[in-house]
């Protein structure tokens, strides 16, 4: 990192030509030279302290540092532009003449926080330094000024913890146990207990580390100070921390993070002094109250870092009523002015009220949902709107199990409902330990003292969060509430052994690997695993679909493979099953022997007596689908994977094999042997198995036609759609269609009866896109199949590519993971194609997608633009498409 010291400094540095240009604004007195629509230039931080300037609200005056700075330094091998020390140095003098106090001052100092903001709300991932402009002589000024010397010397231990830190990298926990250790010295049970004496002493020690771990004194000068925090927090805008949460929320073309310094404020001064963090509304469920805590006598990172445990907001209002009601009233006026729930930092120094920040608060799915729904209710936006104001991915949350309330817990303790939810796993101490048991598939949960920026891997690996320090609005609550994990925070008899890794809690011991569970919405803890039920969904999630489907045009379909999955769907809105795996059927211990049966069969003879025991078996699955399904289409795809996935291949499984079937080992290895494939993802599969064997797709197409009469006559409307799959060539297609048609013809016949029906094929070898033309002579429908299109596309195997595709993403020659969300560019241009082509032949195509992509609502956009008529997804995932879909179709009326 360059080093940058004062003007008046002889250490020159090199800087990069840029022609002149705005790079700092500044707000105070009431004006700003920003607003709220400048996010992308001053970053949201920056943006809203200068639109709340406007508004008169009491805001500390400052100045921000642009994005585009922060862009500029990182193409510059970390250099600033030319002009922009000396825009600092001129808004640090409207700063001095706007507060009446100097930077650097012994009689008369002026201390300021930097901080960072990015345009997008990236909460605890970037640095901040507060009380910066101390040195020896400015905490004497500041002694003499205020007549308060442990606030000063307070002052000052933080600052160097923090630049420490922050700026220079000392490991914050090396700070941490000189405090510690002077608090056990001297009796003291909180920070505040410690003496103006002790501060003193501790900001000795503190030195001494410092100069220890980095090998300079700690800096005297404000001004190599200020710069020193700046590039510092230019510096986080890459950190590790940082990189991960944009990677987790698809954050992308960002510049950079603004930087603004703004004078200081203190909640340090005593008992008429606090800092807090507020909602306007409570951000787990989005009940309509004033939601926050704050702490006396203390400073903002006490309340977000969780190194006390706060109190909550309805305390304040008996203990300062005029602060109370003046940040209520001002709460009203944000939220109405943003016309959206805000999260907002305050500090009181001395009986005057500050606001340091206001954005949109991060929430929950049920607070989001509800949130929007009331919003309408009161005139403050429009369904459209309320539409776009809950992010698809999120409605995840609503849809899973919470815990049974008739199944009898041990509840070993009790925190705070930090973030909703219901989760059980292994207990794990360190965020690495989690990430690496998350990877191999184990269920866990993080137990921290309290977390921080770096655990943020480790918390998105778990499948809950417990700390025991820490309130409502704590680092663990508001990450943990963003990414949608259960929380419980502020447990406080939780004593946590991190050497022996272990924590005990009223009289019992849980050790690492031992499973506990626990409720974010009630905040409690139990011990074991606990049983899970359905979840229940609200009338406003239910309202809040309806207006989506209102904007909605593109049909959402279910991949469902048994009537319970279909009626889950179902209820959740599926319009039909685009994708039912015939396969998945066959697994089934009652139907497995029939298939190896017909798998070991010599001659098509015994074959086809195979099939007949597995003819009613089918027959019966699709009357349960089609029943659930009643009045809606079902696409069935006929069998897809390579016969050897139903065979073992261990030989104690393939011994056992021979025993049930009453034949030799010997055949069944042989018969793996013969099935066996380099490539099975590109071997004898889908319609080249339907040619080699008819008679394994003539079952099936009997199978569905005959159930489907069966339903008629029942009264049950049948849609249904065979989908032959893995064609690449018009000759295969119709040579299969031929054959069905004839089966289907037959049954007509002997059943006396009919139904509609239509045939189609999924597109899934680039061929069959190619050539969609072609191919839409004789299909009358296509169903992307986005799995095996995207592998054979990209040339990766979609089993094996987990081994480097993470390294692709890190080193950015992914955007994205290709077999999560369609590659728009690649993928997509074969699937736009494959669309126009097959629509100039049969203009009225239908045409879907099935593969894991139609949840994914970034996949729906793309399926909107370029026609669908469907998208198909898992059952949990229905609300999330037609939230997506919606969304899509806004979008594309705006532009």
């Amino acid at each position: 990192m360059a080093t940058f010291l004062k003007a008046k400094s002889e250490k020159g540095r090199t800087r990069v030509k840029k022609t002149g240009g705005k790079f700092v604004y500044f707000f105070g007195s009431g004006k700003a030279e920003g607003k709220a629509e400048m996010k992308p230039l001053l970053g949201g931080k920056g943006a809203n302290l200068a639109e709340m300037t406007n508004l008169g609200i009491p805001v500390p005056p400052g100045f921000t540092i642009t994005t585009e700075v922060c862009n500029l330094y990182y193409q510059n091998a970390k250099k600033w532009p030319a002009g922009l020390e000396q825009q600092i140095l001129d808004n640090l003098a409207k700063l001095e003449k706007s507060m009446g106090a100097k930077f650097g001052s012994k009689e008369n100092p002026l201390l300021v926080s930097v901080r960072s903001g990015a345009a997008v709300s990236m909460p605890g991932m970037m640095d901040t330094v507060l009380n910066l402009g101390l040195n020896s002589e400015v905490v004497q000024g500041i002694i003499i000024k205020t007549e308060n010397e442990r606030f000063a010397w307070d002052s000052y231990r933080r600052f160097i913890q923090m630049f420490g830190d922050v700026v220079m990298n000392v490991d914050h926990d090396e700070f941490e146990h000189i405090l510690e250790t002077k608090k056990k010295q001297v009796g003291a049970k909180a920070d505040m207990d410690l003496s103006a004496a002790d501060l003193k002493e501790i900001v000795r020690q503190y030195k001494k580390i410092y100069k220890d771990k980095t090998g300079e004194e700690f800096p005297q000068d404000p001004i190599e100070q200020l710069f020193k925090a700046i590039n510092a927090v230019f510096g986080s805008w890459n950190n590790p921390r940082a990189l991960k949460y944009r990677e987790l929320n698809n954050i992308k073309g960002l510049m950079g993070t603004a930087v603004t310094a703004q004078a200081m404020v203190f909640g340090n001064m005593g008992e008429t002094s606090g800092t807090g963090v507020c909602f306007s509304r409570d951000p787990s469920t989005g009940e309509k109250v004033f939601y926050g805590e704050y702490l006396i006598n203390a400073q903002g990172e006490d309340v977000v870092a969780g190194i006390r445990t706060p109190k909550p907001l309805n305390i304040l209002k008996k203990e300062m009523p005029r602060i109370y009601g003046e940040l209520v009233a001002i709460k009203d006026r944000l939220e109405k002015h943003y016309r959206d729930m805000q999260d907002m930092e305050f500090t009181i120094q001395e009986g005057k009220l500050y606001f340091l920040q206001t954005r949109s608060g991060k929430r929950t799915a049920a607070a989001a949902v509800r949130i929007a729904c009331e919003f309408v209710r009161e005139k403050m936006i429009t369904e459209a709107q309320a539409v776009m104001r809950v992010q698809p991915k999120q409605l995840d949350q609503l849809l899973h199990p919470n815990f049974d309330p008739k199944v009898k817990k041990k509840k070993i303790a009790k925190g705070l409902p930090a973030s909703p939810g219901a989760a059980s796993g292994e207990v794990v101490f360190t965020a690495e330990h989690a990430e690496e048991l998350a990877k191999k598939g184990t269920k866990v949960i993080l137990v921290r003292e309290e977390t921080s920026p770096e655990d943020i891997a480790g918390m998105n690996a778990a499948q809950g969060i417990l700390t025991a320090r820490g309130g409502m609005t704590s680092h663990a609550a508001v990450v943990a509430r963003g990414m949608g994990k259960c929380c419980v925070a502020g447990v406080s008899e939780l004593d946590i052994n991190y050497d022996k890794k272990i924590f005990k809690v009223e009289g019992v011991e849980v050790k690492e690997g031992d499973w506990i569970s626990m409720d974010g919405s009630l905040g409690e803890v139990y011990l074991g695993q606990v049983k899970t039920v359905e979840p229940e969904l609200s009338s406003d999630f239910d309202r809040l679909m309806k207006w989506a489907d209102k904007y909605r045009k593109i049909k959402v379909r279910t991949n469902a493979d048994t009537p319970n999955d279909a009626q889950v769907a179902r209820k959740f809105g599926a319009e039909g099953i685009g994708l039912c795996r015939t396969e998945h059927m066959f697994f089934e211990a009652d139907r497995i022997i029939a298939m190896r049966e017909m798998i070991l069969a010599e001659n098509t003879a015994e074959r086809e007596k195979a099939l007949l025991k597995l003819l009613p078996i089918q027959r019966k699955d699709f009357e349960g689908i089609f029943s659930a399904m009643n009045d809606l289409p079902v696409t069935v795809r006929l069998l897809d994977p390579p016969l050897h996935e139903f065979l073992p291949h261990e030989e104690a499984s393939q011994q056992e094999m021979a025993q049930v079937m009453g034949v030799s080992i010997d055949k069944i290895k042989h018969k793996v042997h013969i099935l066996s494939e380099f490539n099975p993802m590109l071997g004898h599969r889908g319609c080249r198995l339907g040619i080699t064997f008819p008679e394994i797709y003539e079952m099936q197409v009997r199978a569905i036609i005959e159930a489907a009469i069966n339903m008629k006559r029942k009264g049950i409307k049948v849609l249904p759609e065979i989908m032959i799959p893995l064609v690449g060539t018009l000759k295969e297609f119709t040579f299969l269609k031929d054959k069905s048609l004839k089966v289907i013809e037959k049954v007509f016949s002997e059943k006396n009866d009919k139904v509609q029906f239509m045939i189609g094929t999924m597109i899934e070898v680039p061929r069959a896109a190619l050539t969609a033309d072609k191919i839409a002579e004789a299909a009358e429908f296509f169903s992307y199949g986005t799995n095996d299109l995207t592998q054979m596309t990209y040339g990766f195997s979609r089993d094996d590519a987990a081994t480097f595709l993470e390294s692709y993403l890190s080193l950015e020659i992914l955007d994205k993971d290709p077999f999560q969300s369609i590659d728009t560019e690649g993928v997509g241009s074969l699937m736009r194609m494959g669309i126009e082509k097959g629509r100039k032949v049969r203009p009225g195509l239908k045409v879907g997608i099935c593969g894991e992509q139609g949840g994914d609502p970034d996949s729906v956009n793309f399926c909107v633009a370029v026609g669908m008529n469907y998208v198909s997804c898992s059952p949990y995932r229905v609300p999330i498409a037609r939230l997506a879909a919606a969304q899509a179709e806004l979008k594309l009326a705006k532009k």
